[in-house]
Formats: structure tokens, C-alpha cells, sequence
């Protein structure tokens, strides 16, 4: 299986759809941690929204899936971005032992973060009212973008998959052909989401409706994780923080949560960061 997002079209409504499956990236995410089986599942679910939403994009930038709660999972999130890169981690979960939504996350806001390369930051904010992720996500479309929104999403621990369907922008009488649609679709199994690639999909639901399914588009897991956002990390702390981390521990160590990258600063790196002139005090240990 390949790890892709496919869109697609029905040529008689105003109503796109996209399909994701992914295999490669979401183990590749999953073995930088030991996540419970029933983490793992929600991270895919996660990921698998994100790569979605993220095809709605319109320019260069990222979208970020991100929920915190007073659950047994105090933070879990997901990132994809237009170059069809994506990450994902969950925080603070040795102790998770229920399979339940709302056991899992809480009393918590679900996040949907637009971060451009160029132009400002945009962020929306829906209370976790649903009973799956797929249900709070479609809660904030009808609430923020008033667009009708449905997704369905899966995750096993070795595949995860996700079928977004939205009405266009300024689509009118759409009601019996969404009912339609919709209703096809929530006959899919969890087994054929994982298993069939897209055009299987679609033709087991559509296979009597006028579509056009686009060429696929790679996914691939790639944290966005360097050696200059670090240093842009250690700047925004400040040399004062800098300096008592270097007393202590002789040299700044940091790594990627993500991916586990390890980043070491020397007292001579933190100088030439600082800008500071040789010679001057910079902690040494």
C-alpha cells in the first residue's frame, strides 16, 4: 500500500470529496514512541484528518490539528502541510487505559491552527461535543465555515485512513444529493477503509454517479524540526536561562519530540548565537 490523498468530484452537484490512506508514514510516526493501542488509534485518526483538511489548502503553510484536555491524554496533535509533510504526537499517556473518546481527551478544545509561510496565523476553536474526532471536526465546519462536512476516519495501529465530503462554497440545493452521498458512505466498513486504495473505494460507494477521481498525491512523514528553529527556540528564551542551563549541564542539549533529532550547543556555539564578543562571560563548565 502507498501512503496517498486522492480528490475528487461529482460532476452532477456542487460536492468534492478526498480520500487518504496511509501505511509507510503513520509507522514511521508511531515508532519514535510506545504509544498504548488505543493512542495509536486516535494519532491516526488525527493524522489522517490533518493530511485531509490540509488538501483544502491555497497556499504554502501548515495545518494543525491539536486538542488539550484534562484526560488521559493531556495533548495530541497532528500536523500536515502543503507539501504533503506530516507529524504527529501525543503527550503525557502512560496511563491510559480507556478506549472511550471523552475518557481519552476530556473536558478540552479541539484547535484548528492555519499557519501560512506569509500573512497571519489563523486559529479556530470548537468544544469536543461529539463522540469521534470526525464528529468535532464536522461541528466546527458547520459552526465556522458554515459548510456542510462530513469525514470518516480510521486508524488500526498499522494503517490509517480518512474520506472527507463538503459541499462547494456557495452551493445551493444540494440537500437530497448530500443525503445521498452521505448515506453511501457511512455504509463503509473500518476493513474496507484500510484495506481498499481509492478507486476501489469510490467505485464500491459511486460506482453508479458521474466522478472524477485526480491523480494521487504522495504523503510522507518528515518532521520540520532543524537546527535554526532551535536556535530560534534558544534566542526566545533568553541568554539568562542559556547561561543557568549551561552551568549546570556544561552544554545545551535539546531534541525533537517528534522524531527524536538531538541538537548540542557548546558554550562557544551559544556565544556565536548571542553575538557574543569574544571574551566576554558566557558560563563554562
Amino acid at each position: 500500500m502507498s501512503d496517498t490523498l486522492h480528490r475528487f468530484l461529482f460532476d452532477d452537484c456542487e460536492i468534492r470529496g478526498e480520500h487518504l490512506l496511509l501505511d509507510q508514514s503513520y509507522r514511521e510516526i508511531l515508532a519514535n514512541h510506545h504509544y498504548p493501542p488505543q493512542v495509536a488509534q486516535l494519532l491516526g485518526e488525527f493524522l489522517a484528518a490533518a493530511g485531509l483538511l490540509s488538501a483544502t489548502l491555497k497556499f504554502n503553510g501548515s495545518l494543525i490539528l491539536q486538542v488539550r484536555g484534562d484526560g488521559e491524554i493531556p495533548l495530541i496533535m497532528a500536523e500536515a502541510n502543503s507539501d504533503r509533510q506530516m507529524r504527529a504526537i501525543a503527550r503525557g499517556v502512560t496511563q491510559v487505559t480507556s478506549e472511550d473518546f471523552h475518557s481519552l481527551l476530556g473536558n478540552g478544545q479541539l484547535a484548528i491552527t492555519i499557519d501560512p509561510e506569509q500573512g497571519q496565523r489563523y486559529q479556530g476553536i470548537v468544544s469536543l461535543e461529539g463522540n469521534s474526532l470526525a464528529e468535532c471536526i464536522e461541528a466546527y465546519f458547520r459552526q465556522s465555515e458554515q459548510l456542510e462536512t462530513r469525514l470518516w476516519l480510521t486508524a488500526d495501529g498499522n494503517s490509517a485512513s480518512g474520506m472527507l465530503l463538503q459541499q462547494l462554497p456557495g452551493a445551493q440545493h444540494q440537500s437530497e444529493q448530500w443525503q445521498h452521498l452521505t448515506s453511501l458512505a457511512d455504509t463503509l466498513t473500518e476493513a474496507e477503509m484500510l484495506q481498499l486504495e481509492a478507486e476501489a473505494l469510490l467505485y464500491r460507494l459511486y460506482h453508479q454517479e458521474a466522478l472524477r477521481l485526480f491523480d494521487a498525491q504522495d504523503m510522507r512523514f518528515l518532521c520540520s524540526c532543524s537546527q535554526e528553529r532551535m536556535e530560534r527556540a534558544l534566542l526566545s528564551i533568553g541568554l539568562d536561562e542559556v547561561n543557568a542551563i549551561l552551568a549546570e549541564q556544561g552544554e545545551v542539549e535539546s531534541h525533537c519530540e517528534f522524531c527524536h533529532r538531538q541538537f548540542r550547543f557548546s558554550p562557544t556555539d551559544i556565544a556565536q548565537l548571542f553575538a557574543i564578543p569574544e571574551g566576554s562571560a558566557v558560563t563554562r563548565h
